[in-house]
């Protein structure tokens, strides 16, 4: 469930339409199970980069392509684990302002 600062971005035309079209462009697949050559419906459009109060209103992390990937239900937990993990071992996700494309440091 959407925390409370992000209610309504996820109401957003922005993020419906954004989420919409990131949609058909994997055709509705997991794209987790289609990169082992399994073919398994979608059911959730993740953040790679978590969002926050902080971040919220910045469209580089919010509607960003390179920052969804589209899981199943199954594929959804393992990935919200491995975030779970990752910041035990203290990596962060980042945004690269000239290309856009997400990245991984460790401060």
């Amino acid at each position: 469930m959407a925390k409370q600062f992000a209610k309504a971005f996820y109401k957003s035309s922005s993020w419906r339409h954004c989420r919409e079209e990131y949609i058909k462009s994997v055709a509705g697949l997991c794209e987790m199970c289609y990169a082992q050559g399994i073919i398994r419906k979608g059911d959730e459009l993740h953040h790679k980069i978590k969002l926050t109060q902080d971040n919220i209103n910045n469209p580089c992390i919010t509607l960003n392509p390179d920052n969804l990937i589209f899981l199943c239900r199954k594929h959804h937990q393992a990935m919200h684990e491995q975030d779970r993990h990752k910041k035990k071992n203290n990596k962060r996700y980042s945004v690269d302002k000239t290309t856009g494309n997400v990245i991984t440091t460790k401060p």
